[in-house]
């Protein structure tokens, strides 16, 4: 009995304690996409993208707008705009408007990290203009333009047209030495958002882009492939242009660094791909093996010299977003690497990019 007077009191305590911590899904407002902008006034701009759960109303989503000097700022803000409690356990995608991009996005990228109720692996995206605007506006037939975009790049990325970049993969790539970080780029065209090319980060400053169409080249020489498709222009053929469409392309990279002596290096970066060609318009037929290998040639050809092009430019901006710091890092000692001011000896290296292309397949009527 005495043991009984202990036990119902520490009951109603524990139950007390459910009470406080208790959530009704009606109440919340889960945020699932949120935008950053820089203003001219150097504040932030954060506009909060809430579904609207609730089956009898006419809208599908909610959105907040704050201008702060913080993110935790603004997230008070929200809490005084709406009857809904702000979590943000859902979020799905942060959009970064480009002046910010341009500014530097690290600190809010730390900010977002420290909070424990958002995942590791929500999405980092760059929007060619204003992120609050993008994200505000209405795409039919989808009532929701966070899930819409969220979808969108899922999509894309499957084909390694653009990366998967996520908050993880930002900070890993920001704080590593000997690589830099990268982001896909969507933006407004009109009635639809598309997606536009890859950021290209040196540290967390945004300092050029790679065109969509040639992703799928720069995902080959960053890391090994699983699945992707390409589309390689080999120029004209009696006045008619010259494409092959290749599908279920998976490839391997190698990267070797050479010494050259007095903080010289030399980089050789090398793929080996394999996939099927889906449509091809030369005139040329598949079917004979002395013509699909001058077919592969002149494709491993067209592929090295876009390569080659691209590293130029990301020469030319200092970003080393293929990584290859990393390479050179490896090869050097602890106190060789410090003492190497990489930032101003990447744009000086040579770099020579080789392509194996193997046709698997190429149609049985070909």
């Amino acid at each position: 009995m005495d043991k009984l007077w202990l036990i119902v009191p520490l009951i109603l305590l524990l139950l007390t304690g459910c009470k406080n911590d208790e959530r009704v899904l009606e109440k919340l407002g889960m945020v699932q996409t949120s935008s950053y902008d820089l203003l001219d006034n150097n504040k932030l701009k954060v506009v909060a993208c809430v579904p609207v759960i609730d089956p009898e109303s006419p809208v599908r989503r909610e959105l907040l707008t704050a201008e702060s000097d913080s993110i935790k700022e603004a997230r008070l803000q929200f809490s005084r705009q709406t009857d809904l409690t702000v979590v943000s356990g859902q979020l799905r995608e942060t959009l970064f408007g480009l002046t910010l991009a341009k500014a530097g996005i690290g600190d809010y990228i730390d900010t977002i990290l420290r909070d424990p109720s958002i995942a590791l692996g929500v999405r980092v995206t760059v929007v060619e203009g204003d992120a609050g605007e993008l994200l505000s506006k209405t795409y039919k037939p989808h009532s929701d333009t966070g899930r819409y975009i969220t979808h969108l790049l899922e999509k894309e990325s499957s084909s390694n047209s653009v990366p998967t970049t996520t908050l993880y993969e930002f900070s890993r790539d920001y704080n590593d030495d000997g690589i830099d970080a990268v982001a896909p780029i969507v933006k407004d065209a009109g009635k639809k958002v598309t997606v536009d090319g890859i950021a290209l980060f040196v540290m967390d400053k945004y300092v050029m882009k790679i065109p969509v169409e040639d992703g799928i080249i720069f995902a080959l020489f960053r890391d090994d492939l699983k699945q992707g498709e390409a589309t390689v222009n080999l120029g004209e053929e009696n006045g008619k242009p010259v494409i092959v469409m290749f599908s279920s392309l998976s490839g391997k990279r190698k990267v070797k660094v050479h010494k050259l002596g007095e903080g010289r290096f030399k980089a050789e970066l090398s793929i080996s791909v394999q996939g099927s060609v889906l449509e091809y318009t030369g005139e040329d037929k598949l079917s004979d093996p002395a013509t699909r290998h001058k077919l592969e040639e002149q494709i491993a050809k067209s592929i090295t010299d876009k390569a080659e092009e691209l590293i130029r430019q990301m020469q030319q901006a200092k970003t080393d977003a293929l990584g290859i710091g990393r390479y050179v890092r490896n090869s050097l000692s602890y106190r060789e690497w410090t003492s190497l001011d990489w930032r101003e000896v990447y744009p000086q290296i040579e770099v020579e990019c080789r392509a194996r292309i193997i046709i698997k397949d190429y149609g049985k009527y070909s």
